[in-house]
Parts: C-alpha cells; sequence; structure tokens
C-alpha cells in the first residue's frame, strides 16, 4: 500500500522559513519524481515544485522560485521541501505527491494527507 505521510508544517511570520518532509513506503521511492503541491483557501490544488527520480534535476513554480528548495533522499525514502522566504500566500495545506513515471509532469496517482502550513505576522 502506498503511503506517503508528511510532517514539519505549523506556523511561520513572513519572512520566515519551515521544512517540509515527506516519508514514502509501499512502493519503490527511487523510481518515480516527486511533486509538492498546495491548496489554498477557497482554491484549487497549485503544483509547487517537483524532483526528477534520481535527484538529477528539480523544477519550481514561479511563485516559489528561489524561495522552496525541493530535494529528496532516496536512501531514506523521504521527500523534503524547505520553504525560506515565506509569504502569507504561501498558506496553504501542503501535499506529498507521487508523480506517475520519472520526469516530473504534474500528474500524480497518490497524495499524501495533506500538511498545514500558515504565514502570518
Amino acid at each position: 500500500q502506498v503511503q506517503l505521510v508528511e510532517s514539519g508544517g505549523g506556523l511561520a511570520q513572513p519572512g520566515g522559513s519551515l521544512r517540509l518532509s515527506c516519508a514514502a513506503s509501499g512502493f519503490t521511492f527511487s523510481s518515480y519524481a516527486m511533486s509538492w503541491v498546495r491548496q489554498a483557501p477557497g482554491k484549487g490544488r497549485e503544483w509547487v515544485a517537483g524532483i526528477y527520480f534520481d535527484d538529477s534535476d528539480t523544477y519550481y513554480a514561479d511563485s516559489v522560485r528561489g524561495r522552496f528548495t525541493i530535494s529528496r533522499d532516496n536512501a531514506k525514502n523521504t521527500l523534503v521541501l524547505q520553504m525560506n522566504s515565506l509569504k502569507p500566500e504561501d498558506t496553504a495545506v501542503y501535499y506529498c505527491a507521487k508523480e506517475l513515471g520519472t520526469a516530473v509532469q504534474a500528474t500524480y496517482d497518490y497524495w499524501g494527507q495533506g500538511i498545514q502550513v500558515t504565514v502570518s505576522a
């Protein structure tokens, strides 16, 4: 059974940082690209960042490029999103998502349960 479990969310001030982690199990983690997506209050789900299956490249939405960093540790089946220079508009529920293949396509077959990130003074 595929399981994706996010952790590390919470409250941060504007300009602050948070680090999200995703523990993956139930599939060959190192064979798939992974992404982070988010859903802000009253909005649809938005793709945020993705990482190639072997950690060879990363991809970012324009809204977070330069502030967020996606990474993975295939030996530990862990996906990470380091979020710096946070803005109030980053407030959302963040989801760890398994891509369909080795490339980042913003197309998924599994999501985690989601974790709240709130950015407020």
